[in-house]
């Protein structure tokens, strides 16, 4: 059965695991994900130097990041602080596993359907 979207499954909204995917599949977003997870905190100032895109776009991609909830932020004066929210990483992980536990059920339940049917 299908999940439907916004329902919990395995502790994780599926909803918000699909948004954790559409943040991390732009290659950039993943590599300031890194480097956040790496330095335990950066600005967009900051990590403009690792990254080949503008302040203005690793700005945005922040934004993107923090919408997804991998990360949080806090102003500090003139500038904006990010640092990663391990609980959405961990959530999503969590619902990785469930799903690979399901799936070596439906091919458990497969292989003994075969075996039962091996006239062998």
């Amino acid at each position: 059965m299908a999940a439907v979207p916004g329902r919990q499954r395995g502790g994780a909204d599926v909803l918000a695991v699909t948004q954790v995917f559409a943040a991390l599949g732009d290659p950039t977003r993943a590599a300031l994900l890194e480097r956040l997870a790496h330095d335990g905190r950066g600005t967009a100032t900051s990590l403009t130097g690792h990254t080949d895109v503008s302040r203005q776009a690793v700005d945005r991609h922040l934004r993107v990041l923090a919408g997804a909830g991998l990360v949080e932020s806090r102003r500090e004066g003139r500038e904006v602080v990010y640092r990663v929210r391990p609980d959405t990483a961990l959530r999503t992980a969590e619902w990785l596993e469930e799903l690979g536990r399901a799936w070596e059920r439906s091919l458990e339940a497969i292989k003994l359907a075969a075996e039962r049917d091996d006239p062998a």
